[in-house]
């Protein structure tokens, strides 16, 4: 196991969460309350946090967040650590902060992923149920090429895209992970160019005929067929795919794959819950499609193998540019299955939540958080009251800061629709 060593203070937080910690904090002064109970006084009046800021901890820039709830109530929030800039190349890390309170306050930052020059992101951790055990998969290539370059196939097999992952026992509860084991070979198909896991939170199946299958969803794009002019960087070369493991991270198998390379459907970036009833469902960003919208989904009756029809736009989430998004499954209750994304079609700008009550047929935009910039997010049950958002944000660029903003579980699953503060 590889011991995770601390880089940064504590990022600043939010002047909700600081007017928080000074009323915890003069209630302790009084002799008033114990330890659990200031903790949890802290929690109740915490709105947000920023575990990540542009240009400290000894990055330039950090971005593609990630969340996810440990057994033991712990949310770990990903990252990945940019040294030399904003870019998707080069020295890249993945990097890590832990919260023991619901996300108001945060631990020292962690590398859980070393890139050493080269780059290592799209974080998808997941929680083994059953175990407590965190499985973190992500992405590698070498520093020295690009997205384009790889596509165009100008990349060697030892600079491409490869898979890796990475576990944390229950017990150590996301402070250490095991080193980057390679799993490209399980997972990627010898005619794929490009490979990107999620980003964001995957799924672990907690009811059906697979219970206990952890699916990531995945995306790729694929070489031009034989004497075809095209180089391979046109968006049409994209598709969607799933791998999972029914072993707790151990081995890996490839499920469906999104190979129809048309360019009306350009399934990439792809993110997944388990519905009510057993299916999967999954949301993908459509990158440059010929048919109107942004927002992709399809199902699966299958644990992942297979999907119940092709990948088709998802009308109700126009107003969601081409970008990253995340769904969440509420479970108990209203039942609602959440999206967030940023909420202006032509702008990485107004990060909103939308609610779905018949399991992503249709969705109903309920809370925008603010109306700043704002990019890549991720979903995450906090505890029973809470859910969590983890997002891009800043005022003058979009990547100045990662965000985490606490939302009431009532808030979002009453289907009420609630304007921007």
């Amino acid at each position: 196991m590889t011991p995770l060593s601390p880089l940064s203070p504590l990022s600043p937080l939010s002047r909700t969460l600081l007017a928080a910690t000074a009323g915890a904090a003069l209630i302790t002064a009084t002799g008033l309350t114990t330890a659990p109970a200031q903790a949890a006084a802290t929690r109740s009046y915490c709105t947000s946090s920023v575990p990540y800021t542009a240009g400290q901890g000894g990055y330039d820039t950090y971005r593609i967040p990630a969340t996810v709830t440990t057994r033991k109530g712990t949310l770990l929030a990903f990252a990945e650590g940019r040294h030399d800039g904003a870019g998707d190349s080069g020295n890249i890390d993945v990097v890590l902060r832990r919260s023991t309170d619901g996300g108001c306050t945060w631990g020292p930052l962690s590398v859980v992923a070393a890139g050493g020059g080269d780059t290592r992101g799209n974080p998808a951790p997941v929680v083994d149920r059953r175990t407590g055990r965190i499985v973190l998969v992500t992405s590698y290539n070498s520093g020295a090429v690009t997205e384009a370059q790889i596509m165009r196939g100008e990349a060697t097999p030892a600079q491409s895209r490869r898979v890796f992952v990475q576990t944390s026992t229950g017990a150590s509860d996301g402070r250490r992970f095991t080193r980057p084991r390679d799993i490209t070979a399980q997972t990627k198909l010898p005619n794929w160019r490009w490979y990107a896991t999620g980003p964001g939170h995957a799924v672990y199946l907690e009811r059906g005929p697979h219970a206990g299958r952890i699916v990531i969803p995945s995306n790729h794009s694929a070489a031009p067929p034989t004497g075809s002019s095209d180089t391979g960087q046109e968006s049409k070369y994209y598709g969607g795919h799933a791998i999972y493991s029914d072993n707790a991270g151990r081995t890996w198998h490839l499920g469906f794959v999104d190979d129809s390379y048309d360019g009306i459907e350009n399934a990439n970036e792809t993110t997944a819950a388990q519905l009510p009833d057993g299916r999967l469902y999954f949301s993908s960003r459509d990158q440059n499609g010929s048919m109107p919208g942004n927002r992709l989904d399809s199902y699966s009756s299958d644990g992942a193998k297979s999907l119940d029809r092709p990948y088709t736009v998802q009308p109700t989430l126009n107003d969601v540019p081409i970008v990253q998004g995340s769904v969440l499954q509420l479970r108990g209750g209203s039942g609602a299955l959440l999206f967030s994304g940023p909420s202006e079609p032509t702008a990485r700008r107004s990060l909103a939540i939308w609610r779905s009550g018949d399991g992503g047929e249709t969705f109903t935009k309920v809370l925008t958080l603010s109306n700043r910039r704002a990019a890549y997010s991720d979903l995450v049950r906090v505890d029973r009251g809470m859910v969590g958002v983890l997002y891009e944000t800043g005022d003058a660029g979009t990547y100045e800061s990662i965000e985490f903003r606490r939302v009431g579980v009532g808030t979002v699953s009453s289907g009420i629709g609630i304007p921007a503060p």
